[in-house]
């Protein structure tokens, strides 16, 4: 009997197989490249799906392995923040924090304990808060009465709006970088809210920069994320305040961390009789402890108490006009239910340093 058939069906079994392999090969290229750009709606990869990829090797598809690829590729966290996962559940939000930020100089006052309390709160963010990005709101930016200001730019300068002070201190500098994305976030929840806003192109004022730089010093506890710095009302409505705070309250489901930015106590009339003394006026302590317990009582009376206290006798001569005072509203109606808690307090002479967070860090996100 020949062998020729037998020889004949042999080739074409080899045949077949080199096809095969040589399919199955296109096949797996395809699921590497397709892998990274398309996604199914929770954020798996449809490609290493569909060749059961992802079952030999978890971690490589997993979204920190795709961070790690796009930043080798140049690809910078800051200007990708959309493909960054975002947190799920109430147990993952994010905290808000309220910056008594003081004056320029405490910047270079690095053995003030304000500036070392700033900081232990800056290292508690970068390392156990972990956000992806950075909205913060500043006395030091008041847009309409009716009206706030979100800042689209991407690349931010500097505001040094300050004055008298020596020439150095309006040649230093902070890296930072804004955020399309989430400008836009912020912008299209307070339209969520009813709240008219718009988006403009300004610089980081020193409500801003000089508390960061004490927080984050770009040396040794770099930010390293996004900053999108939103405006107050030109008011002094503390209610006002209060729902602009709320509007924005889902970005803390997202892993957006807002800070707030202005002072507990802050009466600059008054420091010509505090030079060289640094013994608290009485008015500084008694609306300091009144903030705190406006801000530390249970949620649902905190909106009411936050209200008073611009009602108290005291109030005018710790706050002769609000715009310092009022971002902890907007940061206590950003915190929703979470309970606020002080961290830190300092009564200085016309100035009261405290700091405060709402919302535990063990319930922060982290990536």
């Amino acid at each position: 009997m020949s062998s020729e058939p037998t020889q004949q069906r042999e080739n074409e079994r080899s045949s077949f197989t080199l096809v095969s392999i040589l399919t199955l090969a296109v096949a797996l290229v395809l699921a590497l490249v397709l892998g990274y750009t398309t996604s199914d709606a929770k954020g798996n990869s449809l490609a290493a799906n569909l060749f059961g990829l992802r079952r030999f090797a978890p971690s490589f598809w997993a979204s920190g392995s795709r961070r790690q690829l796009a930043s080798v590729a140049g690809l910078d966290r800051a200007q990708n923040i959309q493909q960054n996962p975002v947190s799920n559940g109430d147990k993952m939000k994010t905290p808000v924090y309220f910056f008594s930020h003081g004056g320029p100089n405490i910047m270079f006052e690095v053995d003030h304990p304000a500036y070392k309390e700033l900081g232990k709160i800056g290292r508690e963010i970068t390392t156990k808060v972990k956000p992806r990005a950075v909205v913060v709101f500043s006395a030091h930016w008041q847009a309409g009465r009716d009206t706030v200001q979100v800042n689209t730019a991407e690349l931010t300068e500097l505001i040094y709006d300050f004055y008298g002070f020596p020439s150095h201190y309006y040649e230093e500098k902070y890296p930072n970088v804004g955020s399309k994305e989430v400008a836009k976030k912020v912008l299209d929840l307070f339209k969520e809210a009813g709240i008219k806003a718009e988006g403009v192109k300004r610089g980081l004022d020193h409500g801003v920069w000089v508390s960061f730089k004490c927080a984050f010093e770009p040396e040794t506890n770099p930010l390293n994320i996004p900053v999108v710095q939103v405006s107050l009302f030109n008011s002094e409505d503390p209610m006002q305040h209060y729902r602009l705070g709320q509007a924005v309250q889902k970005l803390r489901e997202e892993n957006i961390l807002i800070i707030v930015s202005g002072m507990a106590v802050h009466n600059l009339r008054d420091l010509r009789f505090t030079f060289g003394n640094p013994r608290p006026m009485p008015y500084t302590v008694s609306f300091d402890e009144a903030l705190k317990d406006a801000v530390t009582t249970t949620p649902g009376e905190r909106a009411e108490a936050l209200t008073e206290l611009l009602k108290r006798a005291d109030a005018r001569q710790a706050h002769p006009t609000f715009e310092h005072l009022l971002p902890i509203h907007i940061g206590a109606g950003a915190a929703g239910e979470d309970i606020g808690k002080r961290l830190f307090t300092l009564k200085e002479g016309s100035m009261s340093w405290a700091q405060f967070r709402f919302g535990e860090v063990a319930n922060a996100s982290a990536l």
